[in-house]
């Protein structure tokens, strides 16, 4: 972890002359640094986890059990019965 006191960037303009090179710690090599003021840390810059993409997924399985579960609920409704009426049915009751 790097620290910078915060003496060293007022006095020096260091922070105005490192800015790039402390952006490219950060986002790079995942540094983390800490501004001190009299060795005492007041911040500390983090780097932010990078997004993760999605990783492809086989939906083969979950198509299987989204059939599986429709097969079992058609079970339990009435003949030529519109999936439509039967939302419409629904909010009629409530």
């Amino acid at each position: 972890m790097k620290q910078l006191e915060v003496r060293e960037l007022r006095e020096g303009h260091e922070l105005a002359e490192r800015i790039n090179e402390l952006l490219r710690l950060i986002e790079e090599e995942g540094e983390t640094i800490e501004i001190t003021d009299r060795g005492n840390v007041i911040a500390r810059v983090v780097p932010t986890p990078k997004p993760q993409k999605p990783a492809k997924r086989d939906l083969t399985e979950f198509w299987r059990k989204i059939d599986r579960l429709a097969a079992e609920i058609g079970k339990h409704l009435p003949e030529k019965v519109d999936a439509v009426e039967i939302v419409r049915d629904v909010r009629r009751d409530l």
